[in-house]
């Protein structure tokens, strides 16, 4: 059959979803909508009405713990099974453009919109998919259920598909690296990131075109309404490490008997007390010509009531708190006084003056040794120096009136808790807000009959006998 000189020629149109064919048009908003979903394939339900029959199995009716386990760890393997069907689902659906059928250019903002999946969810989930196709080893652990959804983002986000081709491109054996990563994953997954990097580094030993580690480097500080401060952020490395040291360190040697504070509360505290370690020890930058310190404006008479005012402080940021936070700022920081005129302008403002002397502070430092909170172990240097009577309400800046708290139990002591000191013990006690002593240590002798609390002095750091 000869060419026919009279028509142009044209080639033939690519088959939809072949590389390089035009995208088939999506449908309207009105088309898209007008389609109405239909039931799950017959495998599908059977699965899911097999799991809606073990969900209504009670539990509490003589079974027993190895049976629970059993149960958790069979049901581990269903939830593999289900992510491995759901990303090979999704990335066939991608290939072939099928999202377009509801009026969505692809299969991630499909998830989003139609399971409710969010952005990184849905992204998962495809990039689980195209993972099982690259690597079939892979993917056919992942169809048995022996292969997490987790651990597919760590064999993807590892051996990318730069690598892969990298090693496509030398000549490596893929097929036997891509069974080595399945065998690692069912029977050594521990071991799983560390296998990758080895496999990434010997396919390309020279990575990826070397970057600064800290332009990935961020933090945003968000000041709420009410004073109180979210933060968000992300370090590299080796700036991640140091931070972590430092607030370890920190948290290690503020916990004290009977801590029930969760480890995001623990490096919430250890960040706030390295602040304010170094503010007090003045060591930091000038900041605008002065030292870098917690400035608090209150009114006399919101500073003197001993009830709680949600919004009686102006903070140096611009932020507001309760005059509790004043208060506790005042027992041991520079107090000054400011004269407003009617437009609330300053018209004079006398000199500071610090509250807690030195030779009163040495005194207590001394008498004390630390944090005097029942249970806390934290060093002297730490430590504010606390007016057990507000000097707002005549209590004497004298050694009497003064204890030594860190930061965290400083603020406790201003929302409730109470410190005494005992003089026939010759120790510091503790008061809960309802009233409560709190005790360390065995509490019941051998009888089951209470113990007087006795809080001995601690032991001398030097034995000079």
């Amino acid at each position: 059959m000869g060419l026919d000189e009279t028509q142009p020629w044209a080639p033939e149109p690519l088959a939809p979803g072949a590389l390089g064919a035009d995208r088939r048009p999506a449908l309207s908003p009105m088309a898209a909508a007008s389609r109405q979903p239909d039931p799950p394939p017959a495998d599908v339900c059977a699965a899911i009405e097999a799991v809606l029959a073990a969900a209504a199995t009670p539990l509490d009716g003589g079974t027993t713990a190895a049976q629970l386990l059993d149960r958790a760890r069979g049901l581990a393997r269903l939830v593999n099974l289900a992510q491995a069907e759901l990303a090979r689902t999704v990335a066939h659906a991608e290939s072939v453009d099928a999202a377009y059928a509801d009026g969505l250019t692809g299969m991630k903002p499909w998830l989003r919109g139609h399971t409710a999946a969010t952005g990184p969810e849905a992204a998962a989930v495809l990039a689980a998919g195209r993972l099982a196709r690259r690597m079939p080893a892979v993917g056919s652990g992942a169809a048995v259920g022996g292969i997490s959804a987790g651990q597919l983002a760590v064999i993807g986000r590892i051996l990318t598909d730069d690598v892969w081709a990298t090693g496509d491109a030398l000549g490596a054996d893929l097929p036997a690296l891509d069974a080595l990563v399945a065998h690692t994953a069912v029977h050594a997954p521990r071991t799983l990131a560390d296998v990758c990097r080895r496999i990434a580094d010997a396919l390309d030993p020279d990575g990826p075109p070397p970057v600064d580690p800290t332009e990935g480097r961020g933090l945003r500080i968000t000041r709420r309404a009410d004073g109180s401060r979210a933060i968000r952020g992300q370090l590299d490395a080796g700036g991640g490490e140091q931070v972590e040291a430092a607030l370890e360190a920190i948290a290690a040697a503020g916990r004290c008997e009977g801590d029930l504070r969760s480890r995001d509360q623990r490096a919430a505290d250890a960040l706030v007390q390295l602040a304010a370690l170094h503010l007090a020890a003045g060591d930091l930058p000038m900041l605008r010509t002065a030292k870098p310190q917690v400035t608090a404006l209150i009114q006399l008479e919101d500073l003197a009531d001993p009830d709680t005012r949600p919004a009686a402080t102006r903070l140096g940021s611009g932020a507001t708190a309760s005059n509790t936070v004043a208060r506790q700022a005042a027992c041991d920081g520079d107090v000054a006084r400011i004269l407003l005129g009617p437009a609330g302008l300053p018209l004079d403002v006398g000199r500071a003056h610090r509250l807690v002397p030195a030779h009163i502070r040495r005194a207590a430092e001394v008498r004390d040794g630390g944090c005097v909170f029942t249970g806390c172990r934290a060093p002297a240097w730490w430590c504010d120096a606390h007016h057990l009577i507000h000097w707002i309400h005549g209590g004497a800046t004298s050694l009497e009136n003064t204890a030594l708290v860190c930061e965290r139990h400083h603020t406790q002591v201003h929302h409730g808790y109470r410190l005494q000191w005992d003089p026939d013990d010759r120790c510091w006690r503790t008061y809960r807000p309802d009233g409560r002593e709190i005790i360390t240590g065995v509490l019941t002798d051998t009888t089951g009959q209470p113990i007087d609390h006795q809080q001995a002095p601690d032991r001398p750091l030097f034995d000079r006998s």
